[in-house]
């Protein structure tokens, strides 16, 4: 089984910008720069004929690259604790779009459709269940609140494989198409994936 998603990845500056801010939460497991992505559709594990089925379909997609600004940061929280810190990124329509067009690529491919609402963000950290850090999240969120940058392009649509690991998740590029015109795929594009069996 291959476990893939698609989205799009800041630029250099962009990535430095987001690691300057990853400190003062204690027990925080901060993102590497390779893991600082915008999601536009979490695939999860499918066969390989599955994955190449996604990577066609994708390498179809025609749409402009959307421009948008850091905006802000916040949290997820399940069962009532912050499990993922995140940075905002806006602005949403043109990103919201794209994701639309993924999610209907992915459905072409056989997928089911995304039901989950969508909420573009660049995740900086994750928090493990016993860190009791409530207080520091109060204070980085504080902090970042008023988080901004200038516009800047996400110029190519990328699908990633996720390995898990021990330490959490690493993240392989495996195909990349550029916006603003269709993409080619070719023949061996996904030749280096592994069925991780």
């Amino acid at each position: 089984m291959i476990r893939l998603f698609v989205a799009l990845r800041p630029p250099p500056a962009i990535r430095q910008s987001l690691r300057d801010i990853m400190e003062g939460v204690p027990a925080a497991r901060w993102q590497d720069d390779e893991q600082l992505h915008i999601t536009l559709r979490f695939i999860g594990a499918v066969e390989r004929p599955v994955a190449e089925d996604v990577a066609i379909a994708l390498s179809q997609i025609v749409a402009p690259a959307p421009s948008v600004s850091l905006s802000g940061a916040g949290r997820f929280e399940k069962r009532g604790r912050t499990d993922t810190l995140w940075v905002g990124v806006t602005p949403h329509d043109a990103l919201a779009a794209l994701h639309r067009k993924v999610d209907q690529a992915c459905v072409r491919a056989g997928l089911d459709p995304e039901r989950r609402a969508y909420l573009p963000h660049i995740t900086v950290a994750r928090l493990a269940r016993s860190a009791g850090v409530g207080f520091a999240v109060d204070e980085w969120l504080a902090t970042h609140a008023g988080l901004a940058s200038a516009s800047f392009p996400l110029p190519h649509l990328v699908l990633y494989e996720s390995h898990l690991g021990r330490d959490g998740a690493t993240y392989e590029p495996v195909a990349r198409w550029a916006l603003d015109m269709p993409g080619d795929l070719p023949g061996d594009m996904l030749g280096d994936l592994t069925d991780g069996t």
